[in-house]
C-alpha cells in the first residue's frame, strides 16, 4: 500500500490571551513560542512539538474568524492543519469531488507558506487547512 503524503503540519488553537495560553506549553511542555506572526486578524504564536506544531491565536480584531470562533465557542481547537506535497492539486481534488472550499486559491498563511481552508461542512464539522 502506498504510504500518503499528507501530514498533520498544525493544530490551530484558539486563545483569548496568548500569554495566558503560552504559560503551560512554556512552563510545562518546556517549549519556547515563535515570534509572533499575524494572519486573518489574528496574532499566531507557533511551538515546536517534534514534527508536529501548535498555533495559539489570538484575535487582533473583533471581525475576523479567531474571534469570530471564540465569540460562537470559546476557547479551543479552531483547526487541524494538513501538509500535502501538492497544494494546487489537492484543491483541485477537493473541486472535483464536490469538497465545499473556503479558499477556492491558496493564499499567504504562516511560516511563509501558502494555505487554503476546507469549509467544516465537507468534513464532518473540522475545520482544515490545506498547505505545502
Amino acid at each position: 500500500m502506498k504510504k500518503p503524503d499528507a501530514r498533520v503540519a498544525h493544530i490551530g488553537i484558539a486563545v483569548a490571551n496568548l500569554e495566558e495560553a503560552m504559560a503551560f506549553y512554556r512552563d510545562v511542555l518546556r517549549l519556547e513560542p515563535s515570534s509572533p506572526e499575524t494572519a486573518d486578524g489574528a496574532t499566531i504564536v507557533s511551538l515546536h512539538l517534534g514534527d508536529l506544531e501548535i498555533e495559539l491565536m489570538e484575535p487582533m480584531t473583533q471581525d475576523g474568524p479567531v474571534a469570530s470562533f471564540l465569540a460562537k465557542r470559546g476557547p479551543g481547537i479552531h483547526h487541524i492543519c494538513y501538509r500535502v506535497s501538492d497544494l494546487s492539486s489537492a484543491l483541485a481534488e477537493c473541486r472535483r469531488r464536490g469538497y465545499q472550499l473556503i479558499d477556492e486559491t491558496p493564499r499567504p498563511g504562516t511560516g511563509g507558506r501558502m494555505a487554503a481552508f476546507v469549509h467544516p461542512k465537507a468534513t464532518g464539522g473540522i475545520l482544515l487547512e490545506l498547505t505545502e
